[in-house]
């Protein structure tokens, strides 16, 4: 099968398009012919090797021990593991891989995959594993947004964000989108009910205000997101501005780093969301895509052979919505 794959760390310029062996599926996995895959900062990271804390993580010391590239997929399940029962040979689904999904086949555990909503694409439905579950478990678990609270999303525009800001409409919030300018018609029709472009004024314009503040993009201290919050609301941090850059700790900013114990010391939460891929939520959000609540957005869409690309591209870190890499 065709699959990117790299034998080093390092840049996008380390990955190319090779023939390799299709994978397996083990007890507990589905074989899956893989239409589409998405772009994720977990790519990045498991591309670089940095930060170096991950590759102390199981993903190789000195090289990827997982040669191909990519994680979001959606396609057709090919073959089923002996301990698979929620899914079946020709079944629509989308997920997770752990071997590699810029391929045509790619394996996945059973706990990551679920039937795909019957109103995508799999262009469409690739680009909602990673991001719209970190979304979801960000509105839902990490804020507990509620209807009638009001909740700001930092990065409204970007991969999580865009979900983010759709899913908190659907319980019911009250929502305001934080974009640049250029974004900022996107972001109201994703339904933000207000948007604030950063480059006019910044997340405590109108004071104290928010039940909770969703932070993706990851580069404004504790301090000035802390403003936007009401005494007692809460702030979760998903993402930090420096992810695409070098060094041991890249991807966990200080203020990171900082919230947890800050928290202890005022009535505001403060906290640090780290996703988990269940296919529980990819089912929830199969319910609120297919009622029409939410909606992915796609930026651009790349052929295989184009993927190292399309991780250049998300490593502009401007990116409105989701790259996908195509599969056909």
């Amino acid at each position: 099968m065709k699959a990117i794959v790299q034998d080093v760390y390092g840049s996008a310029d380390v990955l190319e398009l090779r023939d390799v062996d299709p994978p397996q599926a083990g007890d507990d996995e589905v074989l899956v012919q893989v239409r589409a895959a998405a772009v994720d900062p977990g790519v990045w990271i498991l591309m670089t090797g940095q930060p170096y804390l991950a590759r102390l993580m199981g993903f190789g010391v000195r090289r990827p021990k997982v040669a191909v590239r990519g994680r979001d997929f959606a396609g057709v399940v090919m073959a089923t593991g002996a301990r698979v029962t929620r899914v079946k040979p020709g079944d629509e689904v989308y997920g997770t891989s752990e071997s590699g999904s810029y391929a045509e086949y790619a394996t996945a555990p059973e706990r990551q995959v679920a039937v795909k909503p019957g109103n995508l694409s799999f262009e469409q439905a690739a680009a909602v594993p990673v991001s719209g579950t970190t979304a979801l478990q960000a509105v839902r678990d990490g804020a507990g947004v509620q209807a009638g609270q009001r909740v700001l999303v930092v990065g409204a525009a970007g991969g999580v964000g865009s979900y983010a800001v759709q899913i908190a409409k659907a319980f019911g919030a009250s929502v305001t989108g934080v974009c640049s300018t250029d974004k900022v018609d996107l972001v109201r029709s994703l339904g933000a009910d207000d948007v604030i472009d950063y480059t006019r004024d910044e997340v405590d314009r109108d004071g104290p205000r928010y039940d909770a503040v969703i932070d993706i993009a990851g580069n404004r201290p504790l301090s000035l997101l802390r403003r936007a919050l009401t005494p007692k609301g809460t702030l979760v941090l998903v993402g930090n501005g420096r992810q695409y850059g070098g060094g041991v700790t890249a991807g966990f900013g200080r203020q990171m780093l900082r919230a947890p114990l800050l928290s202890i010391f005022v009535g505001q939460r403060l906290r640090n969301l780290i996703a988990k891929e269940r296919a529980e939520d990819l089912a929830e959000l199969r319910q609120l895509i297919e009622s029409g609540a939410v909606t992915p957005v796609i930026e651009r869409t790349y052929p295989l052979g184009d993927a190292p690309e399309a991780i250049r591209h998300l490593g502009i870190g401007h990116a409105a919505g989701k790259i996908v890499v195509s599969i056909r």
